[in-house]
């Protein structure tokens, strides 16, 4: 099964650390842990990271890691492809890049030519950022946008950090997304109403084919319930929806099975997105991958972003929306509108 708590301390062979970064207390500590680990002292992550005729898929399967110090600004805009749950200030930041995790369908593929995992050991730094942007509106920021932080926590330490950061600033709202399992994080910290966890959930029959090292549906929502009986504020993540010969069947089974787990009328809310991706990542992973049927699939490009033709991106989001309309009240099902966003 794909829950192996192994993944809660990933073993990087390799570790390159950058001349910034390398009196960092976080790069310390760090070492502390993998003192098996070969160190290799590096001038910038970027001579590692971004250098050229590197195979994603080889290093994925034993990924190097990277400490760095992230080199500018590290709170963007939120993507139109992402959902922004109705708030008008929607940012994302980037304190990591890549997941041990490794789905099929994952844009970073199209996006970096490595599939090494980068750390920023200064979040520091990005806290800084995000109070300059509370001095003019209220923020509402996705922290695990290139990576599963949660899945990082025992390295990073980085979600306890973030909710803390959270609870001190009334303005500012965080998302967590994430498809880990653990739990222990819920009973560490005490609850913020304004720290929403959000659990991307796939039918079994997904998670087991395109989403490699990832945590089972089970687990997941096992996790989620936990979040919630702790008073965290969860969301359920139905996003993105696979299309597959039998999907109505298999997204069927997943809503009963979820239904064991989660009470829907607790949950702060949830989203529904059928897959889409960049058209230009889509041309790299193509490339890349050539033998994955997610990737190979005849896509049809809106606006510079690929996704499923309209009939069958009409008839699973309307499915999935029409299932959970029975289960909650439709003013928290958020469903993404690119044509809006775009």
């Amino acid at each position: 099964m794909s829950s192996d708590k192994s993944l809660y301390n990933f073993p990087f062979s390799h570790i390159y650390v950058e001349e910034r970064a390398k009196e960092h207390p976080l790069t310390k500590e760090i070492l502390t842990r993998y003192k098996k680990s070969q160190v290799i002292p590096i001038r910038h992550h970027k001579d590692v990271f971004n250098r050229p005729r590197q195979s994603f898929l080889l290093q994925k399967g034993a990924p190097s890691l990277i400490l760095a110090r992230n080199p500018g600004a590290s709170v963007f805009r939120g993507a139109p492809v992402c959902q922004d749950f109705g708030y008008d200030h929607f940012y994302y930041c980037s304190t990591a890049r890549n997941c041990i995790f490794d789905c099929e369908y994952c844009f970073l593929r199209g996006m970096y030519g490595s599939g090494n995992v980068v750390i920023f050991v200064d979040l520091e730094n990005t806290f800084s950022e995000v109070e300059a942007l509370l001095k003019e509106h209220p923020v509402y920021l996705c922290v695990s946008y290139d990576t599963d932080l949660l899945a990082l926590e025992n390295l990073t330490g980085s979600v306890a950090r973030w909710i803390e950061f959270t609870r001190e600033h009334e303005d500012l709202t965080i998302e967590i997304r994430t498809k880990s399992f653990r739990k222990d994080i819920f009973e560490k910290i005490p609850p913020c109403d304004r720290v929403i966890f959000a659990y991307t959930l796939s039918p079994q029959e997904i998670i087991d084919r395109y989403e490699k090292r990832t945590s089972s549906l089970s687990d997941r929502l096992s996790a989620a319930s936990f979040a919630m009986e702790k008073g965290f504020p969860v969301r359920l993540c139905f996003d993105p929806l696979i299309y597959c010969k039998n999907w109505k069947d298999i997204y069927s089974s997943m809503f009963s099975e979820a239904q064991k787990y989660i009470d829907f009328h607790q949950l702060k809310d949830v989203s529904v997105g059928s897959f889409r991706i960049s058209s230009e990542y889509i041309r790299k992973i193509r490339k890349d991958f050539p033998g994955s049927s997610i990737c190979q699939f005849p896509y049809e490009n809106h606006g510079g972003v690929m996704e499923y033709p309209e009939n069958i991106k009409n008839e699973m989001e309307n499915t999935v929306v029409t299932l959970l309309q029975t289960l909650i009240s439709k003013e928290k099902i958020y469903r993404i509108d690119l044509e809006e966003n775009i």
